[in-house]
């Protein structure tokens, strides 16, 4: 528990000292915001600081730092030092800057901004990039919450048909009627479920592996290859697989979208630290206590103590049969969220912890479609006062859901490819962010290495994942770090002789 607690204690650190210093080099000021010059009672909307801060947090939150930590937990304590240094360094800058930007730019969407900073053609791009992106989150985001519901009651394709539809309404209305509402409420559950779970790990004080742990001795698995550590690892490699698998809670591209519906609610500039720089550094602390409860139900043996005897004896026969799943391919993310709120919460506690879990990615879900009809509306520049022009823009948005849903129910494999594909291309989306914000410090000569080593590193991140990963072309690790490492000198060149250009010019005229 030391390495939990040290890392824990970083992320509070970081907020005070670091947020504080990214603040000083935006220097937020005492202009009008957008929902006060642009007030219009739909998305341009003053709401109470502590709302936004709540609508921010689940906006971003989602099952990410919940499954995304599960996942990257596989990978032992060095999922902390992930949590803590790209929260702290990458994730929280990159969404406090993006925020803060959009409120400079009159609560613009994300291809706005890159259209102003990376050109034209970067904006087209951006803007095909981000309604994809939304709408395969508006899937994802449909699906798990089903899948989870699906096991207390109901079926899928019922619980699927009632999130749609809550998805078309709230979609529709203005920002005030649904979502500055109820959001809080379900930002409470969340938070429950992970204060209540941090509180139950100081109570428990359970042997969870240290960043010093040899990962080897670490698995006290009885056998060790109930784990099955080995053969997952040779399928995802540490780099760059747990940069792509630990997004929300680290830096998550997904975001940006986010960030510019709460920038058009702000009342004055100075709430942007608390609110976008906070609500990741809270996403963070969620995303760390779920890695620690999953190392220790992966590699310590948590998982004989929260599964029912039932369940253990079930995966002990099928791993005995010689060709049974290992416990990171028996027990997913979903299960263990289950399991371990109903061994270690209880029965209300549970299902406030669940409910938190579940209201997570439809929030995420809902205002995603809102994120891509003001991206589609601000883009043609279509006028949205009323609730017809509004569907309007609707009708495509949910007619791609709509196939994408049924693709998935028919295909028995569909959920995990467009995870995979949505996983990448969200941290592909971090890349476009990240150099728009350095861009736009390098023109305001502030100091733009705040997110230019983030940039370069998530640059190398996803380009490499693209050629190593068995979902993607797969190459031979070898070959695949190389080619990481031509984009990555070729990013370095570009910049450094654009910012040469760049400062000429500004020099010599």
């Amino acid at each position: 528990m030391i390495s939990f607690t040290l890392s824990l204690l970083a992320l509070v650190v970081g907020y005070l000292l670091y947020g504080r210093f990214v603040e000083h080099v935006f220097r937020p000021g005492n202009r009008p915001t957008p929902a006060v010059a642009k007030a219009d009672g739909i998305d341009f909307i003053v709401l109470p600081g502590w709302k936004i801060f709540m609508i921010q947090f689940l906006n971003i939150a989602g099952v990410g730092p919940i499954f995304g930590a599960i996942m990257g937990a596989y990978y032992g304590p060095v999922a902390y030092l992930w949590i803590v240094l790209g929260c702290i360094f990458a994730g929280s800058v990159h969404d406090y800057l993006c925020g803060m930007l959009s409120v400079r730019h009159g609560g613009a969407d994300l291809p706005e901004l890159v259209g102003a900073y990376l050109g034209k053609r970067a904006k087209g791009l951006m803007l095909v990039f981000a309604v994809l992106l939304l709408l395969m989150g508006g899937a994802v985001f449909v699906l798990t919450p089903a899948v989870i519901l699906n096991s207390i009651w109901g079926s899928k394709v019922m619980w699927i048909a009632v999130i749609f539809l809550y998805y078309l309404i709230a979609t529709l209305l203005p920002i005030n009627k649904i979502i500055g509402r109820i959001y809080p409420l379900f930002a409470f559950s969340l938070l429950f479920m992970a204060l209540a779970l941090m509180i139950g790990l100081y109570i428990k004080m359970p042997d969870i592996p240290e960043l010093w742990s040899n990962l080897g001795t670490a698995n006290r698995n009885n056998p060790v290859q109930l784990l099955g550590l080995n053969s997952f690892l040779s399928k995802n490699a540490l780099f760059p697989c747990l940069f792509i698998t630990i997004s929300c809670g680290a830096i998550s591209g997904f975001h940006a979208t986010k960030s510019p519906l709460m920038a058009r609610c702000l009342r004055k500039e100075k709430q942007g630290r608390p609110i976008f720089y906070g609500a990741m550094i809270t996403e963070g602390v969620v995303a760390l206590i779920w890695a620690g409860i999953s190392m220790y139900f992966f590699y310590y043996g948590g998982w004989r103590e929260v599964v029912p005897a039932e369940q253990v004896q079930q995966f002990l026969a099928q791993w005995e049969s010689g060709q049974g799943k290992s416990l990171i391919q028996y027990f997913d993310a979903p299960t263990v969220v289950n399991m371990v709120c109903r061994g270690w919460l209880g029965f209300v506690g549970s299902i406030l912890a669940l409910l938190g879990v579940v209201a997570a990615p439809i929030i995420s879900g809902d205002t995603a479609f809102r994120s891509a009809r003001l991206i589609i509306a601000d883009f043609l520049h279509l006028e949205q006062h009323t609730v017809r022009r509004r569907f309007y823009i609707c009708i495509p948005m949910f007619a791609s859901l709509i196939a994408l849903l049924v693709w998935n129910l028919k295909n028995p494999d569909g959920f995990n490819i467009i995870w995979q594909y949505f996983g990448w291309a969200n941290q592909t989306l971090s890349i476009f962010t990240l150099w728009t914000i350095t861009v736009y410090l390098v023109e305001k000569k502030k100091l733009f290495f705040i997110t230019l080593i983030p940039a370069f590193f998530m640059t190398a991140v996803c380009s490499t994942f693209l050629f190593v990963s068995p979902q993607a072309l797969g190459l031979n690790l070898t070959i695949g770090y190389g080619l990481g490492g031509v984009v990555l000198i070729i990013a370095l060149v570009w910049f450094f002789v654009w910012y040469r250009k760049s400062y000429m010019c500004k020099h010599l005229s």
